[in-house]
């Protein structure tokens, strides 16, 4: 261990522009560096999903020790903040805890330090979210909102490209290669900032998607959630003296990609067993005699070589809801937990996200299980039910009561952490006037010659319907919070026949929110159907895949001989 020091006595770095951190005074605290060249230390204030970094560092063969108290900032060698959810809340929980000072002095001092998403954008002056809200102050500029108004789905969901801008051993490799992004709220280059910055990326303009000064690193995109190319980009930070993992490139990555998304019914059989199984218009039971629950394998070994396989996302459906198990219990945990530290993109999980009460009569709100989801690996959760009792609610009375799962949800983990999932029945109709719902005309007629229909919303597994369409609920829930629409079609499900392309069309031009397609995928050319005729922005298939009937290897490749962007 080195001896004690006091902080004041180590100088910036020659050379270097001045820190925008020195006009922040930071109170004087004596540490001892922790010397331990094998351990990072990590600073997680407790919002969101920080497993996934932590199980990527240890992937890489790192130890890990948690920020418990400004001093550990101090004394860290190498450390590392994943910053997530909403930009007020983490300067508060850091303002208060006196971590803001720490860090503001540690990157004085010119340690090495790797921001992730939120831990960039609190680097800069300032923010507009809930705003403006005043951050750290060390670099020049001010976080602001995507303009949705433009016609830009916002949040930004998905894998787009670098451009890379200077050169740094934190990005070498990356050049060519899609990375995770997920967020609302971006900073902007410009001349009093422009020389931290080592890439941008396009996303309607350019904005800053990695930044380099000395040992100071951050990027707005999320490493621990971008496949090989993002554990390549942490071993460059965690072994700057490495020669780093070459990530091969077949295609050069130039603008967000769609994506190719697995999903993975996860249910107890009848013996009482997890697996991933595979409804029929929401059947999953055989139609044999044994009438079994169908069993197309174990959800995290699915989940694993999914991820192997090249899914750009793996999404979990709870559909058995678990509702006697206390929450520390819930066999879903495990599955998430067991998978995040296998599969390095992002994890979904829905099903049983409300209120309940358990066996033992103890109440959980909502919010509270979606908590333990995010503790658990989970990067967003998906609310299905729960969110379309809301939506009626808010279109009866127009008041946003706050009190709804969605809007807690997306309140404290932000609405990029919030899927809502519709699941539809098409109801045909000869006049549009016959209902109050939004109607379109189909490609294929009715069983009567229709020429309209409508998409009328269910719950409880498609089992009740519901007085709402698709088109209206979508409409609403974006205006609760959801961040994302997981579109789903009980007509189409597993018939192998192809998206509804009515149905995603109608809502993917209807709110400007990402929307992904789900149900009824067969081949590999309804996939780069509904990506050309759809603003759809992810196209999601279980039972293809699971079968092993089309590989998503196959898919990828014929999206990318369709001119469809992808990564690869």
């Amino acid at each position: 261990m080195a001896a004690a020091t006091s902080i004041n006595a180590v100088p910036c770095s020659a050379g270097r522009p001045k820190r925008r951190s020195q006009r922040r005074g930071a109170s004087t605290v004596s540490v001892r560096a922790s010397g331990d060249a094998s351990t990072v230390t990590l600073l997680d204030y407790g919002a969101g999903n920080v497993r996934s970094v932590r199980n990527a560092i240890r992937h890489l063969g790192f130890g890990i020790r948690d920020v418990r108290s400004p001093e550990d900032i101090l004394a860290a060698d190498r450390l590392v903040f994943p910053g997530v959810g909403a930009f007020g809340s983490a300067m508060d929980v850091l303002t208060r805890s006196g971590m803001a000072d720490a860090l503001r002095e540690y990157i004085r001092r010119d340690r090495p330090f790797l921001g992730i998403c939120l831990g960039l954008q609190l680097l800069f002056d300032s923010s507009e979210e809930n705003g403006p809200i005043s951050g750290l102050g060390v670099i020049p500029g001010v976080v602001r909102r995507f303009d949705s108004s433009k016609g830009l789905i916002v949040p930004h969901i998905g894998w787009n490209a670098l451009e890379i801008t200077k050169d740094t051993q934190l990005l070498k490799g990356a050049e060519g290669h899609h990375v995770y992004f997920v967020h609302s709220y971006h900073a902007l280059p410009s001349d009093e900032n422009k020389e931290w910055i080592s890439s941008v990326c396009n996303y309607g303009e350019s904005f800053i998607s990695s930044i380099s000064m000395g040992n100071i690193q951050a990027v707005q995109f999320h490493p621990e959630k971008s496949g090989a190319t993002g554990l390549s980009i942490l071993k460059n930070f965690l072994s700057p003296n490495s020669s780093g993992s070459k990530v091969p490139s077949r295609r050069k990555a130039s603008n967000l990609a769609k994506r190719v998304i697995a999903c993975l019914d996860v249910r107890s059989n009848d013996s009482g067993d997890l697996v991933v199984t595979k409804g029929d218009q929401y059947d999953v039971r055989d139609h044999s005699s044994s009438k079994e629950v169908r069993n197309l394998g174990k959800p995290v070994d699915l989940a694993s070589q999914y991820y192997i396989d090249g899914a750009d996302e793996v999404s979990f459906l709870n559909i058995t809801g678990f509702r006697d198990f206390p929450l520390g219990d819930l066999p879903m945990l495990e599955v998430l937990r067991c998978a995040s530290e296998k599969v390095f993109v992002p994890l979904t999980v829905g099903g049983g996200i409300r209120d309940f009460t358990d066996a033992n009569g103890r109440y959980y709100s909502s919010l509270e299980v979606a908590s333990e989801y995010f503790r658990s690996g989970a990067d967003k959760i998906s609310i299905g039910s729960d969110a379309v009792f809301a939506a009626e609610a808010y279109l009866q009375t127009g008041v946003k009561t706050g009190k709804s799962s969605l809007e807690q949800i997306s309140r404290v983990y932000g609405n990029q952490a919030v899927v809502v999932s519709i699941d539809p029945r098409r109801v045909y109709v000869k006049n549009p006037e016959e209902v109050q719902f939004k109607t379109v005309k189909v490609s294929n007629k009715g069983p009567l010659g229709e020429e309209y229909a409508w998409y009328q919303c269910t719950v409880s597994g498609g089992r009740d319907s519901r007085p709402i369409g698709a088109y209206e609920l979508a409409k609403a829930v974006e205006e609760l919070g959801a961040g994302e629409i997981l579109l789903n079609c009980i007509d189409c499900d597993g018939q192998g026949c192809g998206f509804d392309i009515d149905l995603v069309k109608m809502v993917s031009d209807a709110v400007t929110i990402p929307v992904i397609a789900s149900s009824g995928a067969g081949t590999v050319e309804h996939f780069s159907e509904v990506f050309e005729k759809t603003n759809a922005s992810a196209a999601l298939a279980a039972g293809i895949f699971h079968r092993k009937e089309v590989p998503i290897s196959a898919v990828k490749e014929h999206l990318v001989d369709a001119g469809v962007e992808v990564r690869v």
